[in-house]
Parts: C-alpha cells; structure tokens; sequence
C-alpha cells in the first residue's frame, strides 16, 4: 500500500452531504474524488475550473416597487444614453455564440 496523507477540512454538513450522495451515485469514495481533485490541479497547474463571479440578477420586477421599477428603467435609459446597448439581433447572436456546444 503507498503512503498516504491526512487531509482535515471543515465544510457545510448539507454541502457534504448532497456531494456525498452525488459520489456514492457515481460509486465514487469521497477519498478517491478529492484524489481526483487534486491530480486535476497538478496537471492543470490551477484550478480545474474557471471562477467568475455570477452575472447580476435580472429584477424580478412582481416583486418591486413602483419606485425600484423607475430605478431599474432610469439604469437601462442611462446605459442607452450612454452607447452601452445593442441591438436585438446582435444580442441574440451574442447569446447564441455563448450557449453554442
């Protein structure tokens, strides 16, 4: 057997847990996923993954004020006012280009 290290984190239990079930699905061990983890920054030399931060939430707009809604519209106004818009079709083409497989 090759030596081995121990490795103590602290994580959510509910986090644990439904990640636990995912992996017991796979029929993977969470040891064995942590490996797999780990080799993937090694040979990636970072993370395995890219990190972005979330694009801001689109209003729900049932669920606001007259006054968060006249806000919300005056920021649109300001960004066209601006020259920070475009056009239908080109929107949709951005939009495809970036959910094409």
């Amino acid at each position: 057997m090759s030596k081995t290290a121990n490795l103590y984190v602290r994580i959510e239990p509910e986090l644990k847990e439904q990640a636990e079930q995912i992996l017991s699905a796979l029929g993977i061990p969470a040891s064995n996923a942590i490996n797999m983890f780990y080799k993937q920054i090694i040979l990636q030399r970072g993370l395995p993954f890219d990190l972005k931060l979330p694009y801001d939430a689109v209003p729900n707009f049932n669920q606001l004020s007259e006054q968060e809604i006249d806000f919300e519209l005056q920021k649109g106004i300001d960004e066209v006012k601006r020259g920070n818009a475009k056009s239908a079709k080109q929107a949709f083409t951005d939009i495809r280009k970036d959910y094409s497989l």
